[in-house]
């Protein structure tokens, strides 16, 4: 897979006339092995894309969940380097596009050359990088284009309109628009600011706008992903991953498409 593959997951989507929805779990927890089961899970549930996290111990911008599902798969020694060689080993059995979501130092830690090639044949997709400020974008993109990977940007809620539109002219595969102000979690409600922020995101991104943070719900999905081109949902997943609660996944999932938004 390559942003090439991204973008036509997004475009198969849009000629439906359904939304995108791409889940988040979090590589490792519950043993790296299961991430291939998870993997084969959510591709017959229909999603458009998956995002997978790099476990690390600093995780800034990920709320309880995500931390602790993190935290149980460092304890069970997983490192991006074995995620890499996992995914590279289920390759030709994956056929949706695999975003890796991953702090800075991780990659860089591995070596950024090293680690985009090794990305590469592993079939991921796309990256996100939320401590990766677009000034300092330089460091790795290059080596990202090389291997046709692409490189997401988030806007969140407080981004001024110029940088919001200079974020957004630069992110690659899509835009991640943040729908709450603080670090990722399962919420009741969202921002009554949300539709005219999105609005203004889509003003400016030639490439679909996905929203995500704190989407928990059906109802959420539905009514979020009803402004933009698709959510992302990841607390609430590895919560209900946690649980067993798959009928649960496989709803949200079906709540994406439009057709139930009508």
């Amino acid at each position: 897979m390559t942003k090439t593959d991204l973008n036509e997951a997004f475009q198969v989507v849009q000629r439906r006339g359904d939304k995108a929805f791409v889940p988040y779990i979090m590589a490792g927890d519950g043993g790296l092995q299961s991430l291939g089961e998870k993997i084969a899970f959510l591709e017959k549930a229909g999603v458009t894309a998956i995002e997978i996290g790099i476990p690390f111990s600093d995780p800034v911008a990920d709320g309880p969940t995500i931390q602790q599902a993190g935290s149980r798969a460092l304890k069970e020694g997983t490192s991006l380097r074995a995620i890499l060689d996992y995914l590279s080993g289920i390759r030709n059995q994956v056929h949706v596009p695999l975003i890796l979501m991953t702090y800075l130092n991780p990659v860089y830690k591995y070596g950024v050359e090293t680690f985009s090639k090794d990305a590469r044949k592993a079939g991921v997709s796309g990256l996100i990088i939320p401590d990766l400020p677009i000034e300092q974008a330089g460091v790795i993109k290059p080596y990202l284009k090389q291997e046709n990977l692409a490189l997401i940007q988030l806007v969140t809620l407080t981004s001024p309109e110029e940088r919001m539109k200079k974020i957004v002219e630069v992110s690659e595969g899509f835009v991640y628009a943040v729908t709450v102000n603080g670090i990722t979690g399962a919420r009741s409600n969202v921002s009554d600011y949300l539709e005219s922020y999105l609005n203004r995101i889509k003003k400016y991104s030639d490439t679909p706008v996905l929203a995500g943070f704190g989407i928990s719900t059906p109802e959420q999905v539905r009514d979020i992903g009803g402004k933009c081109d698709g959510v992302v949902v990841g607390s609430k997943i590895i919560s209900l991953w946690g649980e067993g609660k798959y009928e649960e996944i496989q709803a949200l999932v079906e709540a994406g498409k439009s057709k139930t938004t009508l």
